[in-house]
């Protein structure tokens, strides 16, 4: 009977264990480099692209992937951020009333998202949960071009939030 009951304790502990040390669902992610694969980018944008890199040992919210093939895409797209960020930035930027910089909603991604446009430059900023992301590529290529791209690279970062 002691060794059932020790069994017993013993599974239970473990169930205990598991449920409180694991991540929790829905967990912010830290660090930007880990949401993306070279192979995603390479796959998605149609230009190869390097491993990527942070801003340092101790910054890790912000994640830069610079082309390194050549072709047409890769003269066009120079690079890819994505910037982890909590909503205060999120609302922040949703509201900012500049004439020079335009929001415009985006439906079906995230818990909320908009593009955020200044000048040839535009970034999609997604809400998921508690956490939220930007992603931007950098080059001369199309708005439109640069809004679709974007918008497919955060369907594959969201899963990660």
């Amino acid at each position: 009977m002691l060794s059932r009951i020790s069994r017993v304790t013993t599974i239970a502990a473990t169930f205990i264990a598991a449920v409180v040390l694991s991540p929790s669902a829905g967990a912010a992610p830290d660090d930007a480099c880990s949401l993306l694969t070279q192979s995603q980018l390479t796959k998605t944008l149609g230009a190869s692209v390097d491993a990527g890199s942070s801003l340092g040992p101790n910054d890790k919210k912000v994640c830069t992937w610079r082309t390194t093939s050549s072709g047409d895409a890769a003269n066009s797209i120079k690079y890819v951020t994505v910037m982890l960020q909590g909503t205060d930035a999120f609302q922040t930027r949703k509201s900012v009333s500049v004439k020079s910089i335009i929001v415009t909603p985006v439906g079906n991604i995230g818990d909320d998202a908009y593009y955020l446009a200044v000048g040839a430059n535009v970034g999609l900023i997604v809400l998921k949960g508690s956490a939220s992301c930007k992603v931007a590529i950098y080059g001369s290529i199309s708005m439109d071009k640069k809004q679709a791209l974007e918008k497919a690279l955060a369907q594959q970062i969201l899963p990660h939030f």
